[in-house]
C-alpha cells in the first residue's frame, strides 16, 4: 500500500481534509461493478467453509475486499480473533474473558500493540477481534470472546483493546452489533428489549468504543425488534451514525448475515463479507428498479474508502516482518496477562502457594492435565507453535521434583497417586466441545464438533467424581478449573481446599498455572462476571428460541436488585496478600466526582489488588440499580507500600435513557459512592454526595 499511497498523491500522515477530498473525487470515477467489489469479500463461500471444516485453518490468510488497481485504492484485508491472529502462527493470548479478569487497561492495549503488529505481519489491514457482546447468561457459548457481564468495564477493556491495535494502523472491528449472546439460535433469534434497557443495558460499551475511534463495527446475524441486525436502521443509522457520530465503515457477520443486500445498503451496512454473494447479485437489480441509487452506493464507498486511506496512510511506528509473529516479547505479554487473570476463589489453611523446598513430589490429575486446551476451534481459533499445558508448566517450574501426571479416570489409581504426593493438582473444566462457536445448523458437519451453548453449568461428572473421591486424601489439594465463564460448584466445593479458577489461559498457560501455585507471582484476578448459587438466578436462556427478551437486570444488578445470595460476586478474588483500604476522600468538581483512597498492602509479598468504584442513586424518579460500576483502578503494592488511587465518576455516566422523550437526563439527587474490591455490598464503603 505504500506504493499505492504515491500513485494517488496521498502523503504520509496526510490529514482527514485531503483524505476526504480525494475520495470525493475518485468516486465518479469508479464503475458500479468496482463499487460493488469495495463493498463486498472476495472469497467464495466455499473457500470459507474449506478453510473452517478441509483444511481447519479458518482465515489462514487475510480475507480481501476488491482492491482498484487502476486508480490505486487499497482494500480491507480482514484477520480475525478475540485471544490472537487466527491468520498464520500467531501468539494465542489468553481468551478475552480471561484478560477481563485482570482488570488491566494498560495491558489490555499492550496486548493490542502486539496483535495489531501481528495482523500487519500476516498482511492485514483489520482486526475482527473486539468483542464485546455482554455476558447475559454465563451458558453462552462464545463467552470467552467478550470481557465479562458489566457494560461500563466492557467498554474500557474494548476501548483499550482499540487504542492498541490501531496504533499499528490497522484498523479496529467492534462486533456484534448488537444484543448477540445466545450461540446456538444467533441465526433465528428475534431480540425485544425496551429502549431504555438497550440504550443503558447493551449499547454503551459499543458507544464507548466508538468514543475511543474504533474504525468499523459488525453487525449481529440476530434481529433486533422484527429486523435482522443487519437490515436495522435503528442500530446501524439511528444510533450509530446519527446519535453516535460514527464516521467509520459497517460490516456484515460472515456469510449468513446478509438476508436481502439492497435492504442492507439502505439500512446502512456497508461492506458484506467474506464473500461474493448477496451485494453482488442484489444491488445491480435494485439499481434497475429504483429500490437503490447510485448515491447509496457512493455513501458506503465513501466511509469504507476514508476509514482505509485514513489507516493505510499512517506513519507506521516498527516494521511488520514475519519475525514479529509469536515473537518473545509477544509471548511475554501472554504469560503476563495469563499470570494476572487467574482467580483465586479460595485457599483455605494458605494452602496455596505450594512451598518450593517441601515439594518434593506432584501429581496432576484429570482429564485436561496435560491436554493443549486454548478455547473454542471456530473463527477465534488461534495456531500457535506450542502450547504449555498444565503439566509441562509444573515439569518446568519444578525441574527437581518428580511431576507425575494420570487422567484421573481410575479413582482409586487417583487416590494412591495423591496419597503418595506432596502437592495435588486437580485439572477440571471444559473444552472446545463443550462451550463455543457453533455451525451445525448452518454448516454440514456433525453436532458436537462445535461446542455451541452449554448444557449445563457444572463440570461433567468425570471431574466431580474425582474430586469427590479424592476428599481428604491430600490436604494440599487444588481444583485448577478451565472455562470461560461461571461454574457452579457448590456440590464439591467443601471437599477441597484451594480453587483457581484459570479460564482459556493461552499458549502460555500452564507456566503461569505453575507460577501461581509456587508463589511466584501472586493472583489478582478479579471475576468479571457473577457466580449465582444456582442457574435459576441468571436470566432466562433458551438456546433454541426463535423470540427472546433482553431484560434490562442481569449479573450482579440483577442479584443486587432481588436481594440474592451469591456464591461469588462480581469483583471477586483471592490474593496470597492483604490490603487494606482507606476512606474515600470526596471531592465534587464540573459535575465530577472525584474519590480519592489509599490502598495499603499489609502483607508479605508483593501483589495487586483492584479498587472499583460503583455509584447508585436516591431518590431517583425511574428504577435503577443498587448500584452500578462506574471506575476501577489496578494497583501492585510492595509489602508495607501505600499508594493513593483516584476513581471518578462524571454526572452524565448516571444519566438515564427517557423512552418518552427519546433522549438522556440526569438528575439531581442524592448518589452513593460504594468504594472496595468486589460488588459485595457488605464488603464496601459508602459514602453519599449530590454533583
Amino acid at each position: 500500500m505504500r506504493e499505492i499511497v504515491e500513485k494517488i498523491s496521498l502523503t504520509e500522515n496526510c490529514s482527514k481534509e485531503d483524505i476526504c477530498a480525494f475520495v470525493e473525487s475518485v468516486i465518479p470515477q469508479l464503475t458500479t461493478e468496482e463499487k460493488i467489489g469495495i463493498m463486498s469479500g472476495q472469497i467464495t463461500e466455499k473457500k470459507l467453509l474449506d478453510d473452517l471444516f478441509v483444511i481447519e485453518h479458518y482465515n489462514v490468510a487475510p480475507y480481501p475486499t476488491m482492491e482498484v488497481e487502476r486508480l490505486g485504492l487499497p482494500n480491507v484485508r480482514f484477520v480475525d480473533g478475540p485471544r490472537g491472529v487466527v491468520a498464520g502462527s500467531a501468539t494465542c493470548f489468553p481468551v478475552s474473558m480471561a484478560r477481563g479478569a485482570t482488570f488491566d487497561r494498560e495491558l489490555e492495549e499492550e496486548i493490542g500493540k502486539c496483535i495489531g503488529a501481528e495482523v500487519r505481519a500476516v498482511g492485514g489491514n483489520y482486526y475482527g477481534g473486539v468483542c464485546i457482546n455482554l455476558l447475559r447468561n454465563p451458558r453462552w457459548g462464545r463467552a470467552q470472546e467478550c470481557y465479562g457481564e458489566d457494560q461500563y468495564h466492557l467498554g474500557e477493556m474494548g476501548a483499550a483493546l482499540t487504542r492498541g491495535v490501531q496504533s499499528q494502523n490497522v484498523m479496529a472491528c467492534v462486533k456484534h452489533f448488537a444484543l448477540n449472546s445466545i450461540e446456538n439460535a444467533r441465526f433465528k433469534a428475534n431480540v425485544q428489549v425496551d429502549m431504555r434497557a438497550l440504550q443503558e443495558v447493551y449499547l454503551p460499551h459499543f458507544k464507548r468504543c466508538i468514543e475511543e475511534g474504533a474504525a468499523s463495527v459488525m453487525c449481529a446475524y440476530n434481529a433486533v425488534l422484527g429486523k435482522h441486525a443487519s437490515e436495522s436502521r435503528l442500530l446501524l443509522r439511528d444510533i450509530l451514525r446519527d446519535q453516535w457520530g460514527f464516521e467509520g465503515f459497517t460490516l456484515s457477520d460472515f456469510l449468513w448475515a446478509v438476508y436481502d443486500g439492497a435492504k442492507s445498503v439502505k439500512a446502512g451496512m456497508n461492506i458484506e463479507m467474506p464473500c461474493v454473494a448477496h451485494y453482488v447479485e442484489d444491488i445491480p437489480k435494485a439499481l434497475e428498479d429504483g429500490r437503490l441509487e447510485e448515491a447509496d452506493l457512493n455513501e458506503a464507498v465513501g466511509y469504507i474508502l476514508r476509514t482505509t486511506l485514513y489507516y493505510e496512510t499512517r506513519k507506521d511506528p516498527q516494521s511488520y516482518g514475519p519475525e514479529v509473529l509469536a515473537c518473545p516479547e509477544h509471548i511475554k505479554v501472554a504469560r503476563r496477562a495469563a499470570e494476572e487473570s487467574m482467580v483465586l476463589l479460595k485457599n483455605d489453611n494458605n494452602v496455596l502457594p505450594f512451598d518450593k523446598a517441601k515439594t518434593k513430589k506432584i501429581v496432576v490429575l484429570g482429564e485436561l492435565g496435560d491436554t493443549e486446551n486454548i478455547g473454542d476451534h471456530g473463527s477465534s481459533k488461534v495456531h500457535p507453535y506450542y502450547t504449555i499445558t498444565p503439566f509441562r508448566g509444573l515439569m518446568k517450574a519444578m525441574p527437581c521434583a518428580e511431576v507425575l501426571y494420570n487422567d484421573g479416570k481410575d479413582i482409586e489409581k487417583a487416590r494412591e497417586l495423591a496419597q503418595a504426593a506432596d502437592a495435588v493438582v486437580i485439572v477440571a473444566g471444559y473444552i472446545h466441545c463443550d462451550e463455543g462457536e457453533y455451525l451445525s445448523d448452518r454448516a454440514d458437519i456433525a453436532e458436537g464438533e462445535m461446542g455451541g451453548d452449554r448444557v449445563s453449568m457444572r463440570l461433567h461428572s468425570r471431574d466431580v467424581d474425582l474430586i469427590h473421591g479424592l476428599k481428604d486424601v491430600n490436604p494440599n489439594t487444588v481444583v485448577s478449573i478451565i472455562g470461560s465463564s461461571a461454574i457452579l460448584i457448590d456440590e464439591w466445593e467443601k471437599d477441597v481446599p484451594a480453587i483457581l479458577f484459570s479460564f482459556y489461559s493461552g499458549m502460555e498457560g500452564g507456566n503461569a498455572l505453575a507460577d501461581i501455585l509456587f508463589g511466584d507471582v501472586c493472583p489478582s484476578g478479579k471475576l468479571p462476571y457473577t457466580v449465582a448459587r444456582t442457574e435459576e438466578d441468571y436470566p432466562f436462556f433458551d438456546p433454541d428460541c426463535t423470540e427472546i427478551t433482553y431484560e434490562y437486570y442481569h449479573g450482579y444488578c440483577k442479584m443486587d436488585k432481588e436481594n440474592k445470595e451469591v456464591a461469588y460476586p462480581f469483583g471477586y478474588g483471592l490474593s496470597y496478600t492483604e490490603f487494606k483500604i482507606g476512606n474515600p476522600e470526596l471531592e465534587i468538581c464540573n459535575d465530577t466526582a472525584k474519590l480519592v483512597v489509599t490502598v495499603e498492602n499489609t502483607g508479605k509479598v508483593k501483589g495487586a489488588d483492584v479498587i472499583q468504584l460503583y455509584i447508585g442513586c436516591e431518590g431517583s424518579k425511574v428504577d435503577r440499580p443498587v448500584k452500578v460500576l462506574r471506575d476501577f483502578a489496578r494497583v501492585t503494592l510492595e509489602p508495607g507500600e501505600c499508594k493513593r488511587i483516584a476513581l471518578s465518576v462524571k454526572k452524565d455516566q448516571m444519566a438515564y435513557f427517557d423512552e418518552k422523550a427519546n433522549e438522556w437526563k440526569t438528575e439531581d439527587i442524592q448518589y452513593i459512592a460504594y468504594v472496595g474490591d468486589s460488588s459485595r455490598n457488605c464488603e464496601l464503603q459508602k459514602v453519599k454526595f449530590r454533583f
